[in-house]
């Protein structure tokens, strides 16, 4: 443009600058036009008017919302498990959603492709956590805490297949009891079991037994078996699916998959058959081939002393040492233990059915160490309450029996019949919530009057408080029972210790 005067240069110069300036919707700083692009593409995504023709509304497989109804027993089953953790002690903690990669690779190894790893955020390879036990023993570690009771309610990731169908989601929640410190044997484990026991029993989900193993037992069977020592760790795996899995497809994995000669998974065979009680832990003790090794005589020893601590207890009947339970985790150290519900197969009761594992644990001795610079180690013993397994079973109960569940707390409505009361209404119900008491009203100037009577009845809510202009001439409100659809009257003053009474009767 050099032949051009110098202001039709300028105009011509400007023209070209609006040509080549990027949409004002992109104009955020961005390094490199990879980020322009992509901005520009996330802008037109969201553009309100849009058509999406191939667009489907949905959660991500695996996971769920939860309705209200769901939501009111959720909080139930977890405020009994809760009470009681505290029941027995623990002090609450939580803990990030997600964890350095680092830290949660070397202790899952076989697991370790089942973790949501996330895209890299400001230097940080991170990924969602996969259980609650990991994470605190890392918290132990970093503040250099040598003993500890705690409890943990929270969401986990585990990038596996699920059976939505078995409770079974890729997101889930956990509630964890764990107890870390030097303690004599066996007794913070007895005490695991017995809150195992307990909330079971207090769920009210029918029969269950807590099967019982040691690592040291599986890891023994495994060495006198004839497993090389570098396949403990998969072989162990394997194992773990037996409760999901027939001994034959687990035997074709381990042989054909793994590389074990099927004489050594036969003889792993003949052990996974035996479970009993006390007397099974007795005979194992003396059994020629298992008591060639010494951590499995460790293992079953402290066994021994578990039982007798269960005995006193109370619970004993509740437990059964099953030498086909493996714990797949690779941190589990002794004591293994896993609750699975027992469903009659109809009412002349041939057998039992299985229906699955609700709560698991174990002892984990080296897993703090792990994480501390110096190798400090604490030992530590836990479980963990699958709370969407217990969900799932406690809401088909619920629907076969046709509970209603209410999704409100609301203890009194406040309403009126007449137009033009709205102010009255706020400073009753100000009155009330001041007080304590779970109170509603409609959210209308003028509402009318059978609108209110049937959302009372509707929400169930159990009190109403009526108000109009000659209650308020009179100084007195009129209080009705939703259920009954008796009516009283009752001076405004003596209102809120009247409904405190009834409340606290009913």
């Amino acid at each position: 443009m050099s032949h051009l005067g110098p202001l039709r240069r300028g105009v011509w110069a400007a023209l070209l600058g609006q040509l080549l300036r990027p949409p004002r919707a992109v104009c955020i700083r961005a390094v490199g036009c990879h980020s322009q692009v992509a901005q520009a593409v996330l802008t037109s995504q969201l553009k309100p008017h849009q058509e999406k023709p191939n667009f489907i509304i949905k959660v991500p497989k695996g996971t769920r919302d939860l309705s209200p109804q769901q939501m009111v027993v959720r909080e139930k089953i977890l405020d009994k498990i809760v009470s009681c953790f505290k029941r027995h002690g623990a002090e609450g903690l939580d803990t990030p959603a997600f964890e350095l990669t680092e830290m949660l690779t070397e202790k899952y190894e076989d697991n370790f492709g089942l973790m949501y790893d996330l895209k890299d955020q400001g230097g940080e390879l991170l990924s969602l956590r996969y259980d609650l036990t990991v994470p605190f023993a890392r918290y132990l570690a970093m503040n250099k805490l040598k003993k500890m009771k705690r409890y943990q309610v929270g969401k986990v990731w585990r990038r596996e297949s699920p059976a939505i169908v078995q409770g079974r989601y890729r997101e889930f929640c956990q509630c964890d009891f764990d107890i870390a410190g030097e303690f004599d044997p066996m007794i913070p484990d007895a005490e695991c079991l017995k809150i195992m026991c307990e909330i079971l029993s207090g769920l009210q989900l029918g029969d269950f037994l807590i099967k019982v193993n040691d690592r040291r037992v599986v890891d023994g069977m495994f060495a006198v078996c004839g497993v090389p020592e570098s396949k403990f760790r998969t072989i162990c795996t394997s194992m773990d699916k037996l409760d999901k899995m027939s001994w034959e497809d687990v035997r074709y994995e381990m042989v054909a998959q793994k590389g074990l000669t099927p004489e050594v998974a036969d003889r792993i065979g003949a052990y996974v058959q035996c479970h009993g009680g006390i007397s099974l832990v007795e005979e194992m003790s003396k059994d020629p081939r298992l008591s060639q090794s010494q951590r499995a005589l460790q293992g079953l020893g402290d066994l021994k002393l578990l039982f007798d601590y269960l005995t006193l207890f109370g619970i004993a009947e509740k437990i059964s040492f099953d030498l086909s339970l493996a714990r797949g985790l690779d941190y589990y150290t002794g004591v293994i233990y896993e609750a699975v519900l027992l469903q009659s197969r109809g009412q002349a009761g041939k057998g039992a059915l299985n229906v699955g594992s609700v709560a698991a644990g174990g002892r984990y001795d080296g897993l703090v160490a792990q994480f501390d610079p110096k190798g400090h180690n604490v030992p530590c013993v836990g479980l963990s309450i699958g709370v969407e397994r217990i969900f799932y079973l406690v809401e088909q109960k619920m629907k076969a029996s046709g509970k209603r569940v209410r999704t409100t707390e609301t203890q009194v409505f406040v309403a009126t019949p007449q137009k033009n009361f709205l102010r009255e209404r706020l400073k009753l119900i100000a009155e009330l919530w001041d007080a304590g008491i779970k109170a509603e009203m409609l959210y209308k100037n003028n509402p009318k009057l059978l609108t209110q009577l049937h959302y009372c009845e509707k929400t169930y809510i159990p009190l109403m408080v009526i108000i109009g202009e000659q209650e308020q001439n009179e100084g007195v409100v009129k209080l009705r029972t939703v259920a009954s659809r008796e009516e009283v009257t009752i001076n405004r003053e003596s209102l809120v210790a009247e409904i405190q009474k009834r409340l606290s009767e009913s």
